[in-house]
């Protein structure tokens, strides 16, 4: 098995982040946009390579959340994929595996929306069962009723605190807020 490489957005060269780039386009089939590759630089990043080539990637950055009325510092996780070609080889798995880790040593919390809950659940992520919310630059809350389904959560100490029917908030941000 092809080992994980994990280093910060700011150690990785400019042509080794556009292969990551093209990578998430063609796993994503042209629904990763903009926002969404920037949402996921300025943290850490685990990702599989081989020959040069970027077989699978995730990153995790530092975001504000807010559960119930508790802040934590999260890490949120942004651009997991895997080649397409590679698909079924145990290669998400194993770059999310280090990802938990990073969470694990550096965060609060672990949090992230998809609509694959099964592949996050396997890895030791629930999913979120309250309400969530965005909270605005003026300080007001917005909810987030079409995000509600997709939200999970990684919670890093157990027996831990963090209530998953709590209401959960996120700062908003460009692109998707979630």
């Amino acid at each position: 098995m092809t080992s994980v490489v994990i280093c910060e957005s700011a150690d990785i060269p400019a042509a080794p982040l556009a292969a990551i780039r093209a990578m998430l386009d063609a796993a994503y089939v042209g629904r990763f946009s903009h926002d969404d590759w920037v949402h996921g630089l300025g943290g850490t990043h685990a990702m599989i390579l081989e020959s040069g080539r970027v077989l699978a990637h995730a990153s995790v950055v530092a975001r504000r959340i807010i559960v119930g009325s508790h802040d934590f510092r999260a890490g949120y996780v942004e651009g997991v994929g895997v080649a397409p070609a590679r698909h079924g080889q145990g290669l998400g798995s194993s770059v999310m595996t280090a990802i938990n880790g990073v969470i694990r040593n550096q965060f609060e919390l672990g949090v992230l929306s998809t609509g694959e809950w099964h592949f996050y659940e396997r890895l030791g992520w629930e999913r979120w069962l309250g309400t969530s919310w965005t909270l605005q630059s003026d300080g007001r809350l917005r909810r987030t009723e079409s995000e509600d389904d997709g939200i999970m959560a990684y919670r890093v100490h157990q027996p831990n605190h963090v209530d998953v029917t709590s209401s959960i908030t996120c700062e908003d941000r460009v692109g998707d807020c979630w």
